[in-house]
Parts: C-alpha cells; structure tokens; sequence
C-alpha cells in the first residue's frame, strides 16, 4: 500500500537525521578519552591526579588490583572510615575454580565475572571513591604516592597516558601471573585459562577447529591436528579443564558432530604427577576417571612450543589444534620491578601482611609471601588463602581507622591485635561427568577426610555456589548447572 510506502521512507529519512544529529553533538569514547587526557595535561601543567587527603577528607585507601585478595578487602572495608580507590586493568573479579566450566558452555561468562561496583557500591557512588582502569607501573614509598598508566587496549588513537595517587594506605594486591619457564613459543600460542577472555579465546577457538574440520579437502592428518586438545600443567586448573572438555566430547560432540567425533581428543601433559598436593588415593581415582573419559596422560617435559606442535624434552612432537597452558604461577614484572624484600619472588610480608620495610604499606594474595624472620612458610597462591588474607586485611584496618590510625604515618607505634593464621580448609576438583575429588586435609602428610565420586561433586558444586560472590551469579550458576544437567550444553552457544 502508498501510505505504508511513505511511511517507511518518512521514518528512515527522520531516523538519518536523528543518527546525523547525534554524530554532532555526542562525543564518541575516543574524543572524550582524548578530550580527558588533555585536559589533564594542559590545565595542570604536571601529571593529573589524587592529591593527599585533607584533615576534612577521609583517609584513603589505595588498592592495586581486582583478584580474590582485593576484592575481599574492598568488600569488608567500612567506607564510612576510608575513601577507597582500586587500580586494576579489569574492572571485574573472576571467580577462577568455576572458570573452566566457562570454556565448553556448562557456565556462562557473566556466571564467574563480578563487577568492582556491585563488591563495594562505595566506588561507583561516593564522591571520595573510584575505580581507574590502569597498571600500576611505580611506587614512591617515602611520599605515599602510585603512579598509574591507563589501559586503552581497543581505542586505536588513544595513547596510555600517566596520573598519580596519594594514598594513606597501599595494599599491593596484584596477582601473579602463568609460569612459562622461559620455554620459547609459550607466550605466542598457548592459551592460559586464568581470565575470561582467556575463557572466551578458548570457546571461540574449539568450535572453530570443529567446524573447519568437517568442511571437504581437510586431510585425515590434519583433521586429527585440528582436532587434538593438548592440556600442559597437572594441577586442579589442568586436570577440571580436561574433565570438562571430556565431557563436553563424549555428551555434545559425539551427538552433534558425528562426522568427526573419532577425531577429537585430550591430552593431558605433566613433568610429574597430577595433582600432587592430593591424597595418593584420589590421585589414583583421578588417573582412572580421566582415562575412562579418554583424557590420555603423558609424563613429559615440554621443551619448545611451535604454531602448530609442542616438543618434549624426549624429542617427541606432539601436533595440537588447541593448546591450554597451565603449569602454576609466578611474580609479575610489576612485583619484581618494586625494591622490597622478597619471598621466593614474592613481596615479603609479616605476620600482620604489612611490608615491614615501609610505611603504610601491605601486601595479599598471590604477590606476597611470609619473610623467613616470620617463621612461617611462603603459603601457596590459592583462592582461599587470599580471601581470607582480604578478610583479615580490612579488619585490620578498620580497628585502625576507629583508633585514628588510617591516615599516612598514624599508625607506627599502634598495636595491631593478633596476626593473621592461615588454616587449610582442604582442597576440591572435577575430574569430568558427575566426579569429583575432596581432600579435607590439612597437608599433604596430615591425616583426615578425603573423598571421591558422585557425593564428593554434590559437595563440590555446593560449596563453589556459596562462595559466589552476589546472588545473581548465585541464581545464573543454579541455572546454568541445573539446564546443563537435565538437557546438556547448548552447543549453539559454544
């Protein structure tokens, strides 16, 4: 009909006009970021900013980093005392042990992310609190002052440019980053599954080497290259993303990909033995299981990492499509570049997690470890020991904003309460379909409960879905699990 006719034209030409208006009068994120920059420049003349806090101002808390640790902290800090700033280059936490489940669709990616903002509110609504999308490239101790970098990865015309804070209290909670071992090649083509776009590079990359496998003309030879998962590293991240990806061949693959099912499979590579902090008993019960679900295990050293295959140390080439590297972790340039005492590479901390070298300064989670004068044993980078390192860290410091000891240099002669003491809970991990390990021990030698199987998974799950952080991913991992459970994977999203 004319009148529709018309219509449609009328509405397209107002539409044009409106996107023509809009292009003039809203900036775009480039010209902001680039008009924010400049200015900073221009009307200070130095570097741009936070100065020191005033005496009407609240002491202001420093946090560099957005891991297990900082959050932690961030969350338990009493923003009526402290004003707290977070540099981190992710404005997010990831929520690691549910991080594999991620990679083959059993959990999405807004399942294991929590924005800095919904952890402490105080950041996106007090006038005296941010959050600032940045690396932390230097710290000047004596004055109390961080210099930052901002991260503009994906604006093209926008160069990183430098600012400063003054902060009253540093907690340095930066992390750790994968251990390569100087072992060429690693960093160019193995992908490491410790943040979601990791999660997500890893998705993208399975179903792609799915689909070019079963399009006409690939060779036999090279369809099994394509289609071959080489998992490098035998701890709980290397062993529950091999259960995983077994998983999904065995119930999705095979079902939906029947062209190439006889094609895919894992293999697993360890110097030594899996999941060697376990009981002998559940590693044995992993070895079964992992093997039953065609996860093949090879003892091995790699020794060069190429496009398209690995060397071992034995001079064995192993062809891969898709390689997920995950051999621990280790301090960070960052970490190493900074002049303090060090433990095994790490921030060296006391008993309290202060650094004692300086002022005002502490130190959780992956990048700190106990000095030898402590006593006490480097503790290992898991996620529960950073929690609760952040747990004890922002009562620590509220008891010393409640005393008039939060601002820079207030609190050299106060008493600090009782340090901080790590217990063992015990350690947890997926080995594939409806199994799992639970260790309860407290070490390695000392005596207690362990468990293997359906029930040990029944605990698993449960105890991962009460330590997401908020209720809504609490409800969109219940949801994920129970749809994965009852109808599999919806491949379509992989």
């Amino acid at each position: 009909m004319p009148w529709i006719k018309n219509l449609i034209q009328l509405s397209s030409t107002r539409f044009k006009q409106q996107s023509s208006f809009k292009s003039l009068t809203q900036p775009s994120l480039t010209q902001l970021l680039q008009f924010n920059r400049d200015y900073s420049v221009a009307s200070r003349g130095v570097v741009a900013g936070l100065d020191p806090t005033k005496g009407d101002q609240k002491p202001r808390v420093a946090v560099l980093g957005s891991g297990w640790a900082g959050c932690r902290l961030m969350k338990g800090l009493d923003t009526s005392i402290y004003d707290v700033v977070c540099v981190s280059p992710r404005n997010h936490m990831v929520f690691t042990p549910l991080l594999a489940s991620t990679c083959v669709g059993t959990l999405e990616f807004r399942s294991v992310a929590e924005p800095i903002g919904r952890i402490q509110p105080a950041i996106s609504s007090e006038p005296g609190s941010y959050f600032y999308l940045a690396n932390c490239t230097n710290v000047d101790f004596d004055n109390h002052v961080v210099s930052c970098q901002t991260v503009t990865d994906g604006v093209d015309v926008i160069e990183p440019w430098n600012f400063n804070i003054s902060y009253d209290k540093l907690v340095i909670a930066s992390g750790a980053q994968a251990m390569t071992f100087g072992i060429k090649g690693v960093m160019e083509h193995a992908i490491f599954l410790r943040e979601v776009h990791h999660a997500q590079e890893i998705r993208r990359k399975l179903l792609l080497n799915l689909m070019l496998s079963d399009v006409p003309g690939v060779t036999e030879e090279e369809k099994r290259r394509l289609l071959h998962c080489v998992v490098v590293g035998g701890g709980p991240t290397g062993v529950e993303f091999s259960g995983e990806l077994s998983d999904f061949i065995m119930r999705d693959v095979h079902q939906r990909y029947a062209h190439v099912k006889d094609y895919i499979h894992v293999t697993l590579i360890e110097a030594n033995e899996i999941l060697s902090s376990f009981d002998d008993r559940l590693r044995v019960y992993a070895i079964k299981q992992l093997t039953k679900s065609g996860v093949r295990l090879v003892r091995g050293v790699v020794k060069d990492v190429q496009p398209e295959k690995i060397i071992l140390s034995d001079g064995t080439d192993v062809p891969y499509g898709l390689l997920v590297w995950s051999t621990g972790v280790g301090p960070s340039p960052f970490v190493s570049t900074l002049d303090l005492p060090k433990a095994r590479g790490r921030i060296g901390i006391d008993e309290w997690l202060r650094v004692p070298s300086v002022q005002d300064v502490f130190s959780i989670g992956d990048c700190s470890g106990f000095l030898e004068s402590t006593g006490r044993q480097v503790l290992p980078a898991l996620a529960q020991v950073a929690e609760r390192q952040g747990k004890y860290l922002a009562g620590l410091l509220n008891r010393l904003g409640k005393e008039g000891g939060g601002r820079a240099n207030s609190a050299k002669d106060m008493n600090l309460g009782d340090p901080f003491v790590y217990k063992h809970l015990g350690s947890m991990a997926t080995v594939g379909r409806y199994k799992a390990l639970v260790d309860l021990r407290e070490s390695k030698v000392a005596k207690g409960v362990s468990l293997a199987g359906f029930t040990s998974w029944l605990i698993w799950r449960s105890a991962y879905l009460t330590r997401v952080v908020s209720w809504r991913n609490r409800f969109y991992v219940a949801i994920n699990w129970l749809t994965t459970f009852i109808f599999g994977r919806d491949i379509s999203r992989i």
